[in-house]
């Protein structure tokens, strides 16, 4: 079994959705177990209905603190050590968790990992990365959120953990890695970005150098490397634009009975195309850089987009991500061989 933890009790639609989608993912997965974390008389009455096959594989973890969407990360380290945040994090920490996913404040879910896990050998900042659906598939893209400014270095280290997921877990022989910029030429960008593309020039990635906005979704890379306040933005940015085209559609296909009959008519197109590109697909980011695994899922997700991060955690502990990139990290020419 591969136990998962799993906060339930931290976002915008706790603890229904999310033990909805623990149940999901449950129900796809036979070798996941899942501990369910958070106040433990609220979510027994959530799984009173749940069926036998599923609930053997649950455990539920007390936690009797929830910390709030807009709580500062500092205050929710010192204050709150019982928070149902805080307990999800320990479980990885003390063995009992392969992974956690939680929904809650991005900025106290790094700030509570950061203390209780640390960070990994030669890894300054953890990064959030997330795939980004495109022209061959998806796109990975970090840092999402997780720090606002980024050095040179840093952006290095973030190429480099988003070259060894690609790699490692989704199993591309030589990902192609951009650094997000304001154009592609060599002479533009600030400083910062013009010093990380000198460093990603000598660092033996497959490093095209840099890319545009448009180039997220092209298919041209494999993996987009940015700092997390430009990244989140831009993450923030698609969301708003597929929100804004699939209501579009949707009055317009509504607007007359001829534009109904249209609807009908495109009906099976329009389901693939919106299924391809539902951000519930791709919802759950990791926390990269991190002694242990660590998945974000949108504080707004629903049952079925929960179920993708509670996969996503999964996925990542299958396949060893904390081992893959501290092993990486630790003998720099193996990442020289993407580009082999």
């Amino acid at each position: 079994m591969l136990p998962i933890a799993i906060d339930v009790m931290s976002g915008d639609r706790a603890p229904r959705e999310y033990i909805a989608g623990a149940l999901a993912a449950l129900a796809e997965d036979g070798e996941l177990r899942a501990l369910l974390v958070g106040d433990g008389g609220l979510i027994d009455s959530q799984l009173a209905g749940c069926a036998p096959r599923l609930r053997e594989r649950i455990t539920v973890v007390p936690a009797a603190e929830v910390i709030g969407m807009s709580e500062h990360p500092r205050e929710a380290v010192r204050r709150k050590k019982n928070s149902s945040m805080r307990v999800a994090v320990e479980l990885v920490k003390s063995g009992r968790a392969e992974g956690c996913v939680s929904a809650g404040n991005t900025g106290a879910l790094a700030a509570i990992a950061h203390f209780v896990l640390k960070m990994l050998p030669g890894v300054e900042r953890a990064a959030i990365i997330s795939a980004i659906p495109a022209a061959h598939g998806h796109t990975h893209m970090l840092d999402l959120g997780a720090n606002t400014k980024a050095s040179p270095e840093q952006l290095c280290q973030f190429a480099t953990m988003g070259s060894i997921i690609s790699r490692d877990v989704y199993g591309l022989s030589s990902p192609r890695i951009g650094l997000l910029n304001i154009g592609e030429e060599d002479i533009k960008g600030h400083e910062l970005v013009q010093a990380a593309h000198a460093l990603l020039l000598a660092s033996g990635l497959n490093y095209v150098g840099f890319v545009e906005g448009d180039d997220i979704f092209s298919g041209d890379v494999d993996v987009v490397v940015t700092d997390g306040f430009t990244g989140n933005v831009a993450l923030k940015t698609m969301e708003g634009v597929a929100d804004l085209i699939a209501g579009r559609m949707r009055r317009e296909f509504h607007a007359s009975w001829l534009d109904r009959l249209a609807g009908l008519a495109a009906r099976r197109v329009l389901r693939r195309v919106g299924e391809s590109l539902d951000p519930r697909r791709y919802n759950g980011a990791c926390m990269v850089g991190l002694a242990g695994i660590v998945v974000k899922s949108h504080g707004s997700a629903d049952g079925v987009a929960f179920s993708r991060a509670v996969v996503t955690a999964a996925r990542a502990a299958r396949h060893g991500l904390t081992t893959h990139i501290a092993q990486a990290l630790a003998a720099p020419q193996s990442i020289g061989s993407v580009s082999s």
